[in-house]
C-alpha cells in the first residue's frame, strides 16, 4: 500500500508568552486527526506542521491553533510587511512599559519615604493616605500597561490552562487586594508592589522582545537581500521591470555595482562578482560566459547578460532562507527534558503557591525561621509582621519567580542565532538535531573525488602495449566514455578531443558499477576501467600490472584499455587536491576528530591522495553501496560519524552518518540527503561547520543550564519568605534576557 504523501505548513502563532503556550499549542495541533508532526517554537513565534492534505485543511489547522487559546495565521506576508509588524509590537511593548514607570515610580518614590520614616507598616503622612495613594497609583499599571496579562491569562484559564501571564495575574491581583483589605484589616498594603511587579515584568518583556529581534535579525537581512527590480532585455531593449515579473529564460542586463536579479547563466560578459552573501568569501570571484551566477550576489565590474534559470522559491536565496527557517523550526534532542518540564511547571507552581501559603498559616514559626535568622543581612525581611501578610508574602514571591520562561527561550533563541550565523557563513543547516549531532561527532568520513580532490581531473599518460599505438588507445578509451558521465570518464573524452581524435559513438554501452565500462567500437567490445574489469574478462597482463603499480604509487587513477582477449594500454587520470584540504584536515586532527577517506578508487592511488591530504585512515575500492556498509561499521565501533560527500552515489552514506555535509557545489540530491549543506564547496567550511555546531551547542548547555539553575534556587528561596515579590519578579524578567542575551553572544564566535 502506497504511503501517503504528506505537506508542510508553517503558521505564525501570536499571543504566546512563555514556553507553556507553546507547548500548548504543540499538543493541541499534535492531538488534531490528520496532522503527523508539529513543532512550535517560542522565540520565533511559528508552528512547523507536517499534516496529511486529504485529511485535513489549512482552515482546521488554524482553528486548531485557536481552540488553543492563540491566534494562527498563514505566512504569506511580504518581508517588509512583517518587520512593519514586528516592529509596531515592539514599539507597543515599549509604549507599555513607559505607562507602568510613569506610574509605579511615583509609587516606589512614596513607598520608600515611608520606609526611611519607618512607618511603612502603617503608611506615611497618614495611613489613609497611603494605602490610597499607592491603590490609585497601582490600577493604571495594572490594567492600562498591564491589561493584556490578564487578558492572556483569562484565556489559557477558559481553555483550561495555565501560562506565564497566569502567574503574573494570580501574583499581582493577590498583592493589590492587600491593598484593598488594608482599609479593614491591619496587613501590610503590597499595591504598590503589585505595580512594581507588573513594571519589571513588562520591562522584561521588552528587553526580551529586542533581545530576540537581534536574535532573528539573519532571516531579516537574508530576506532584504534581494533586488527589488530587473532589467530586462526584450527584442533587444532594455525594460526594467519587478522582480516579480520576471521568467524563467528572460535575458537580464546587470553593469557594475549592481545585484544579479535572480539565478541565471552568463551568455555575454565577464566580471568579478562578490559572493560572500552565498559563500561567506569576502574575495569576489571571476565569472565567464556558460558560469553560473546566483542572485542577489554584486556584479563588480563588467557588462553582463545573464539568461535567468530560476525565479521566486526556487532561487539559491529563497532556498537559504527555507533552510534556516526550517532549521529554527526544529528542535534539538536535549531540548526534551525542558519540554517535559515545562508542560506540568506552570500548574505545579500553582498548587505549590497554595502549599506556601497554607504551610506559612499553619507553621509560622518553621516557614520562617530563615527570614528570622537571616533578618540582619536581608534589609527586605520583616519577620514581625502578622501571619497572614507573611504568608502572602511568600506566596506571591513564589508565584512571579517560577515561570518557565527561560527554560522555554533556551534552546530556540541559540538556535535561531547559530542557524543564521550559519547561513552568513555558507553553512546551510537542515535541523537542530544537526548541531548536536555535528558537536559530538568523533570522526570525519571524506569523499575523495570533488571533496578532498578538485573534482575536475586531466588525463596525464597515455601508455600503449604491442602494436597499439597511444592515439588508438586514447581513441577507443575516448569513444567508450562518451556513454559515461563518470567525472574520470569525461576527462577522458575531453583529451580524446583535444587531440582532434576520430571518436565514434559507442554500441551496447553498459556502465559496471564500481569497475568500468564497456562498448561497442569498430564491432569490438572494447573495456576501460579497473582492473577488476578486466580480470573479470581474464585479459590482464603481467606487463599491465606494473604500469600499473607505478602510476596509482603517483597518486594517479590508471585505467586499462582492452579488448576481450588482451590489454591493449593505460590511460591514467589525475585529480588535484583542493588548495585548502591538508589545511582544513590538520585543523580537524588538532580540535581532536579522527579524519579518514572514503573512494570507490584502488588502494594505491588512494593512500597517496590520502598522504598528501593527512588522512591516516583509508577505506578504498568502496562500491558505492559499500560506503553506507563502511559507515556502519564506523559507528558499530562507537564512533559519532560525519561524513562529506558530494555526489549522488554519496547520498545513501550522507543518510547514514550521524551527521552528513553535502559540498554544495556538487549534486542536488547530495545536498538534498545532507543536515548540513557548505555552499562554498571548500573544506575549510567543515572546520567552521564543526566550531559553529559547538559553539551553538555550548550556547544551548549554557542556557539550560541557566534556567533549571535559576528555578531550583529561586523556588526554595520564595517559599521560605526569603525573597521580595519584587526582587522575585525582577529575578524572573532576569533570567530570560540572560538567556536571550547569552545566546545573542554566539555571533562573537570565531568560525575561520
Amino acid at each position: 500500500m502506497p504511503e501517503k504523501k504528506t505537506e508542510e505548513i508553517t503558521l505564525k502563532v501570536e499571543g504566546m508568552t512563555c514556553a507553556a503556550c507553546a507547548n500548548r499549542v504543540e499538543k493541541g495541533l499534535k492531538g488534531t486527526e490528520g496532522v503527523v508532526s508539529a513543532v512550535v517554537n517560542l522565540a520565533t513565534e511559528r508552528a512547523s506542521i507536517e499534516y496529511l492534505p486529504g485529511a485535513i485543511s489549512k482552515e482546521k489547522l488554524l482553528t486548531a491553533v485557536e481552540k488553543a487559546g492563540y491566534q494562527g495565521r498563514l505566512e504569506l506576508e511580504e518581508a517588509a510587511v512583517s518587520r512593519d509588524k514586528d516592529e509596531a509590537r515592539l514599539q507597543q511593548a515599549a509604549r507599555r512599559m513607559w505607562i507602568a514607570w510613569a506610574f509605579t515610580l511615583p509609587a516606589a518614590v512614596w513607598m520608600l519615604i515611608a520606609m526611611a520614616a519607618g512607618r511603612h507598616q502603617h503608611g506615611w503622612p497618614t495611613p489613609l493616605s497611603y494605602n490610597l495613594g499607592t491603590l490609585l497609583l497601582a490600577l493604571p499599571a495594572l490594567l492600562w500597561a498591564g491589561g493584556h496579562v490578564y487578558q492572556s491569562a483569562w484565556r489559557a484559564a477558559r481553555h483550561g490552562s495555565a501560562n506565564m501571564d497566569s502567574l503574573i495575574a494570580i501574583g499581582t491581583l493577590a498583592a493589590v487586594s492587600s491593598g484593598i483589605m488594608a482599609f479593614f484589616w491591619p496587613v501590610e498594603n503590597y499595591a504598590g508592589v503589585s505595580g512594581m511587579i507588573m513594571t519589571f515584568h513588562l520591562t522584561g518583556r521588552y528587553i526580551e522582545a529586542k533581545a530576540r529581534g537581534h536574535a532573528s535579525q539573519a532571516i531579516r537581512k537574508l530576506l532584504e537581500l534581494g533586488a527589488k527590480t530587473a532589467a530586462v532585455l526584450v527584442n533587444g531593449e532594455e525594460r526594467q521591470v519587478p522582480i516579480q515579473q520576471v521568467q524563467v529564460g528572460d535575458l537580464m542586463l546587470i553593469r557594475p555595482g549592481e545585484k544579479i536579479p535572480t539565478d541565471g547563466v552568463i551568455e555575454a560578459g565577464e566580471s568579478a562578482i562578490d559572493e560572500s552573501v552565498a559563500t561567506g568569501e569576502s574575495l569576489p570571484v571571476t565569472r565567464v560566459p556558460g558560469d553560473a551566477v546566483i542572485g542577489s550576489t554584486v556584479n563588480h565590474q563588467g557588462l553582463l547578460k545573464v539568461r535567468a534559470t530560476k525565479i521566486g522559491k526556487d532561487t539559491f536565496l529563497s532556498q537559504v532562507i527555507k533552510m534556516v527557517e526550517e532549521a529554527q523550526g526544529t528542535k534539538v534532542p536535549i531540548q526534551e527534558l525542558a519540554d517535559r518540564v515545562t508542560g506540568w511547571f506552570v500548574p505545579m507552581v500553582m498548587v505549590l503557591a497554595v502549599m506556601t501559603f497554607v504551610a506559612w498559616l499553619l507553621f509560622p514559626k518553621i516557614m520562617g525561621a530563615a527570614g528570622l535568622a537571616l533578618g540582619d543581612l536581608l534589609p527586605w525581611l520583616n519577620p514581625s509582621l502578622s501571619g497572614a501578610t507573611l504568608a502572602l508574602y511568600a506566596t506571591i514571591a513564589v508565584l512571579v519567580i517560577a515561570c518557565p520562561c527561560a527554560l522555554g527561550l533556551a534552546t530556540p533563541t541559540a538556535l535561531m542565532v547559530g542557524s543564521g550565523l550559519g547561513a552568513e557563513n555558507g553553512i546551510l543547516i537542515r535541523s537542530g538535531g544537526a548541531i548536536q549531532a555535528m558537536s559530538n561527532i568523533d570522526i570525519v568520513v571524506f569523499d575523495k573525488t570533488g571533496t578532498i580532490t578538485a573534482g575536475k581531473p586531466e588525463v596525464t599518460d597515455i601508455i600503449a602495449f604491442s602494436e597499439t599505438s597511444e592515439a588508438e588507445v586514447l581513441r577507443l578509451a575516448a569513444s567508450v566514455e562518451q556513454g559515461s558521465e563518470h567525472p574520470l570518464g569525461k576527462a577522458i573524452v575531453i583529451a580524446g578531443r583535444e587531440h582532434s581524435l576520430d571518436l565514434v559513438e559507442p554500441e551496447n554501452f553498459v556502465s559496471i558499477t564500481g569497475k568500468g565500462v564497456a562498448g561497442e567500437i569498430d564491432g569490438r567490445k572494447i573495456l576501460v576501467g579497473s582492473r577488476r574489469l578486466l580480470q573479470a574478462e581474464g585479459s590482464l597482463q603481467a606487463e599491465a600490472e606494473t604500469v600499473l603499480a607505478r602510476l596509482e604509487r603517483d597518486g594517479k587513477t590508471a585505467m586499462l584499455v582492452g579488448r576481450e582477449d588482451r590489454v591493449l594500454g593505460v590511460v591514467a587520470v589525475a585529480d588535484t587536491i583542493k588548495d585548502d584540504s591538508a589545511a582544513a584536515i590538520a585543523q580537524l586532527e588538532k580540535m581532536g576528530l579522527k579524519t579518514a577517506m572514503i573512494t570507490g578508487d584502488n588502494w594505491r592511488t588512494a593512500e597517496a591522495i590520502a598522504r598528501k591530504a593527512g588522512i591516516n585512515q583509508v577505506m578504498a575500492e568502496v562500491l558505492p553501496a559499500g560506503k553506507v556498509e563502511e559507515i556502519k561499521n564506523l559507528q558499530q565501533q562507537g564512533l559519532k560519524v560525519a561524513m562529506v560527500g558530494d555526489g549522488i552515489n554519496d547520498a545513501p552514506a550522507l543518510t547514514q552518518a550521524d551527521a552528513g555535509i553535502a559540498i554544495g557545489t556538487g549534486t542536488d540530491i547530495a545536498i538534498e540527503a545532507a543536515d548540513i549543506t557548505l555552499v562554498s564547496g571548500n573544506l575549510q567550511a567543515v572546520v567552521s561547520a564543526v566550531r559553529l555546531s559547538r559553539a551553538t551547542f555550548r550556547k544551548i548547555r549554557q542556557n539550560l543550564f541557566w534556567a533549571f539553575s535559576y528555578n531550583s534556587i529561586a523556588i526554595p528561596l520564595a517559599i521560605l519568605g526569603l525573597l521580595h515579590p519584587v526582587i522575585a519578579e525582577i529575578a524572573m524578567a532576569t533570567s530570560s534576557i540572560t538567556v536571550v542575551g547569552n545566546a545573542n553572544l554566539l555571533r562573537r564566535a570565531k568560525l575561520n
